[in-house]
């Protein structure tokens, strides 16, 4: 109430305040908006952990695969290692058969060539694969 000489002042019996009621539901309120903020943030550490992760197994698949085209001769096969621990690779190196005809005709050979790189990322085990074909003279004809 307003007094006559323009100051506020309460009446006995009526308070202000908060009831233990509305702040009990205040502090739930603030809980639930707690946790939801955490899971934000936590799945986002999560999310950068995995793109650190697959940028570092696009690394080395590509520098795995410079090595296998600087190879020289490339030779066919299947070869495995591992690199900075947490990563392993695998390497397979296959000719494409072209049908007879066009083998004879072109003045080249082709090699399929594949990289994956393998690791782990919690209990869950991930991939990441990378494919090219490259071009090679014919190898001449045994005599």
């Amino acid at each position: 109430m307003k007094a006559s000489d323009g100051t506020f002042f309460r009446t006995a019996g009526k308070t202000r305040g908060f009831t233990l009621l509305e702040t009990l539901v205040a502090l739930s309120v603030l809980a639930i908006a707690l946790v939801v903020v955490l899971q934000l943030f936590s799945g986002g550490l999560k999310a950068g952990k995995a793109s650190d992760d697959y940028t570092r197994a696009v690394f080395h698949g590509r520098e795995k695969m410079e090595e296998i085209l600087l190879a020289t001769p490339l030779e066919a096969g299947i070869m495995e290692g591992d690199c900075d621990g947490k990563y392993r690779w695998q390497t397979e190196v296959a000719p494409i058969e072209l049908p007879e005809e066009e083998a004879q005709v072109l003045p080249f050979r082709m090699m399929e060539i594949t990289v994956r790189i393998f690791w782990s990322q919690g209990v869950r085990d991930k991939r990441f694969e990378l494919h090219t074909t490259k071009i090679l003279e014919k190898e001449p004809a045994a005599a």
